[in-house]
């Protein structure tokens, strides 16, 4: 077992966004508590919760490799809408002591699936530009009746002749 230091830095700092992963054209990862593992001069590596991968499209292989920092990994492959990516998944049950952080996290390899960094505001724009206030003033106060007065209609009536 080694320890990072100098010679062979890593670091592992919560990422700032969302992250998720995309194969066979669906999302199978989606999280907003990703972790992102910095080795040495090694790709960033983004680490997922179990929780937030659809673990009924992995199936666990039988690779396994060993690394002198982290300890050994396990395998899965992806298999969806009839296309599969062989051990395209690897994860740290028992990391070293050091990496204790990443415990259980899935990794996914970038040339088997496609990770992206998604921008909350993008995922829920409504989220990002409504004020809470304001939208539960417009809501029935339990009387029937709204708190503040209508939002002005953002449509216009059926027109003469139309759908009634």
């Amino acid at each position: 077992m080694k320890i990072p230091g100098p010679d062979h830095p890593i670091t592992v700092t919560r990422a700032a966004k969302r992250w998720r992963v995309r194969y066979a054209g669906h999302v199978i990862a989606d999280t907003d508590d990703a972790l992102v593992l910095q080795e040495s001069t090694y790709p960033q590596v983004i680490y997922f919760r179990r929780d937030d991968v659809a673990m009924e499209h992995l199936a666990r292989t039988s690779h396994a490799t060993h690394c002198p920092y982290k300890g050994d990994a396990s395998y899965y492959s992806i298999q969806m809408d009839g296309q599969l990516a062989e051990n395209a998944v690897w994860t740290y049950e028992t990391p070293f002591p050091a990496m204790a952080e990443i415990e259980g996290r899935l990794a996914f390899y970038p040339n088997k699936a496609e990770i992206y960094e998604v921008d909350d505001a993008a995922v829920a724009p409504r989220h990002a530009h409504a004020d809470v206030n304001d939208v539960v003033q417009h809501t029935d106060s339990g009387s029937g009746q709204s708190q503040r007065e209508h939002w002005p209609p953002n449509v216009a009536g059926p027109s003469e002749g139309g759908v009634r």
